[in-house]
This record gives structure tokens, C-alpha cells and sequence, in this order.
């Protein structure tokens, strides 16, 4: 008989055709991801470790993670690794009850005024050059969609939570990362989806472009005003609706 995990495996390498190898070292992963021996937001350990931990070569590795990226169990960030993204059903019906699916859309821009400006101001301080680099990378992966709104969104979440990782202060990151979980329950990714045209994807990829070369520049002045006005915007767009 399968267990749930092994249904949950088979579901998601569906639509792929992976070797015998590669179906092992996805069931470890994921089994590994569900009992939350890599919780949610937690970073893997490298292709090498994990090939010489399974005993396969890296190529293998990379191939099983291929697959949990698309399948959206993980995310990986240039420079800085694979990152889990998967959450267990009860965690995710724990946290959609108390937190997310309580965060009405005020909220939620409440909590984004509260954080973004100091979360700003702390990363245009902190990040390392290195950070600045990987920040670059996700601002042109995000300038080369055009039209595709979930992979918009999900190129704004990765930008959002580098910058957040480059405060160097983990809680104040721990806190974006929920204001994160509670907008992909909330009314925000429908009405992206309504009003993400590519026109306005062209508005917000100019917005986030000026916001990296003031966070480049150093400028905590410029960088601060930017995302409060940008806030303003997404306030004026909540409004309209």
C-alpha cells in the first residue's frame, strides 16, 4: 500500500520521466521535507553534500531538484542555494487559519507600511556586495517576463525576501516571509491577476529597477522614499477595487 507520501512523490514527478536513481533521491528529499527535518524556509544542503550523503552523483542531485523546483516544493537563489517552500497540509492549514486567512486587505497594507521601509533602510545598510549581486540577478530575471502574471509574482517574492535576507536580522525576515504567506492567501494574487497587464508589469519592473539602484547606491534616503511611494501605489490600486 502507498502511503501519502508516496502518492504525493508519484503526483509530483507525473509529468516527468526521471531514472530509477533520481526516483530514489526524490523520495528521500521530499520524505525529509514532509517530516520537516527541512522545514519551510529552510536552505538544503549543497548538490555535493546531498550526492555524497546519497551516494549518487551530483548530476542526479540536480535532476531530482530540478523537479521539486517546479513542482514548487523548493526555490532555488542564485548564489545562495535551494531553499524549501513546501509546506506540510496541517502546517498550512494551521497557518492559513490563525494568520493568513485572517489578514484582511487593509492589513495586510498595514503590516507592508509598518515593515518595508525599515526592512529598506536596514538592507540598503547591510547587504554585502554578494547580496547586491544576487539581488541584480532576480531584477533581470523579473525585467524578462512580460506577460506571465504567476511568474511575476513569484520573481516579486523572490526580490522581496532577498531584500529581507540582507537586514541581517532574522526575525524582522521571519516577519516578511509571513506577511508573504498571508498576501498568497489573501485578495492581492487575485487581483494581480486582474490588473497585471503587461503594461503595468512594465510600471512595476521600472519601479523595482530604480528601488535596486538606489539600494545599490547605497542611498537609504532615496530607497526609503521609493517604497513608500510604491506603497502608496499598490494602496491607490486596493482602493480602486
Amino acid at each position: 500500500m502507498k502511503t501519502e507520501g508516496d502518492q504525493f512523490t508519484s503526483q509530483l514527478i507525473a509529468s516527468y520521466s526521471v531514472g530509477a536513481t533520481v526516483q530514489a533521491v526524490l523520495d528521500r528529499l521530499f520524505a525529509k521535507i514532509r517530516s520537516e527535518e527541512y522545514p519551510i524556509n529552510a536552505r538544503l544542503p549543497s548538490e555535493r553534500a546531498l550526492a555524497s550523503e546519497m551516494g549518487v552523483a551530483r548530476n542526479t542531485v540536480r535532476e531530482a531538484l530540478d523537479v521539486l523546483e517546479a513542482r514548487n516544493v523548493i526555490t532555488r537563489r542564485p548564489g545562495s542555494g535551494s531553499f524549501v517552500t513546501y509546506r506540510s497540509e496541517d502546517g498550512a492549514e494551521r497557518d492559513d487559519s490563525s494568520v493568513a486567512l485572517e489578514t484582511s486587505p487593509l492589513d495586510h497594507l498595514v503590516v507592508r507600511g509598518i515593515l518595508e521601509p525599515e526592512m529598506i533602510r536596514l538592507a540598503v545598510i547591510n547587504m554585502t556586495p554578494r547580496e547586491v549581486w544576487e539581488l541584480e540577478q532576480l531584477m533581470s530575471k523579473i525585467e524578462g517576463v512580460h506577460t506571465d502574471v504567476t511568474a511575476f509574482v513569484k520573481c516579486e517574492e523572490e526580490i522581496y525576501r532577498k531584500i529581507a535576507e540582507g537586514t541581517h536580522n532574522p526575525l524582522l525576515a521571519s516577519c516578511y516571509n509571513l506577511t508573504i504567506e498571508a498576501c498568497r492567501a489573501s485578495f492581492r494574487s487575485t487581483l494581480l491577476r486582474r490588473h497585471l497587464s503587461p503594461k503595468r508589469i512594465l510600471e512595476y519592473q521600472q519601479r523595482y529597477n530604480a528601488l535596486f539602484n538606489a539600494i545599490a547606491s547605497r542611498d537609504v534616503e532615496r530607497a526609503v522614499e521609493f517604497i513608500k511611494l510604491h506603497l502608496i501605489e499598490e494602496q491607490k490600486l486596493f482602493l480602486q477595487n
